[in-house]
């Protein structure tokens, strides 16, 4: 990475679209300068994600992004094996390989995080929605991010040639284990209130009038006060401000099901008159 000032990072992000206030950058500055993974917490829809990609984008450095999920392991993360060609090559004979060769380099599958160690130039690694792991991934992940190294049995300990910017996010479905939390340093991002997210939409929807915008933000963030199943995030928000713009309309009773995505909280929001003097 090449920052050295948080108002660079400020400014490095809004050149990706990323309004990112000065608690954010300077977590992310830090995260750079000391070499710390960057854990990001904060409700569906926030940013989290767009953090890392926009880290990327204004560094220049390749995104490699691990999808979290339920069931996850080492052989979706980090590495695997091709059978495939392992067996062509056991039935090949004298021509494939023996035992030895059948675990090496040339037979190895590199998932996300191995992708990341072993690359040369510079990276950002995010590691998304971690919460959706189990316990056991959790704990595999501590020597990674730790010594940013792994072992794989077959090859040894690999070492990462040069460090990647590290961001991880989670959604808090569950709490994440104190050890994972110490390795890394910690921002929650939280929703913007409505002249912040009003900024955040002329900055990625240049062309959306000011009064689509301010209704949108002025309407979110009257559904954000009600207690619904499923709060609107600020993804939400720019695709209801489109949805508007494309309509060329701004009604936003019809365009509902854009920003809520549970029936409960459409039947309520529209039987209660929420958004009635938005």
């Amino acid at each position: 990475m090449t920052f050295t000032t948080v108002p660079e990072v400020e400014e490095a992000l809004r050149g990706e679209h990323y309004l990112a206030d000065r608690a954010l950058a300077t977590s992310v500055l830090l995260a750079d300068v000391l070499g710390q993974p960057l854990l990001l917490e904060g409700e569906a829809g926030v940013g989290k994600t767009e953090v890392a990609k926009a880290v990327a984008a204004a560094t220049g450095a390749r995104l490699i992004r691990l999808q979290c999920h339920e069931g996850i392991d080492v052989h979706h993360a980090l590495y695997d094996w091709d059978h495939a060609r392992q067996l062509l090559a056991l039935r090949a004979g004298a021509g494939g390989a023996d035992g030895d060769e059948l675990f090496s380099e040339r037979f190895l599958l590199r998932r996300p995080l191995l992708e990341a160690l072993t690359a040369t130039e510079p990276v950002v690694l995010l590691i998304d929605e971690i919460d959706r792991a189990d316990d056991a991934f959790e704990a595999f992940l501590l020597e990674l991010l730790s010594d940013f190294q792994v072992t794989i049995p077959e090859l040894g300990t690999i070492t990462a040639q040069r460090r990647p910017f590290v961001v991880l996010t989670s959604n808090r479905t569950r709490e994440l284990h104190d050890a994972l939390k110490r390795r890394c340093l910690y921002h929650w991002i939280g929703y913007p209130d409505p002249a912040r997210e009003a900024e955040i939409l002329h900055a990625r929807l240049p062309g959306a009038g000011a009064a689509v915008v301010d209704r949108v933000c002025a309407a979110v963030a009257r559904l954000r006060a009600e207690e619904l199943y499923k709060l609107p995030g600020v993804g939400e928000t720019i695709a209801w401000a489109q949805a508007l713009a494309a309509l060329g309309t701004e009604d936003l009773d019809d365009t509902l099901g854009v920003v809520l995505k549970v029936r409960e909280d459409l039947d309520r929001v529209r039987a209660e008159g929420v958004l009635d003097h938005a």
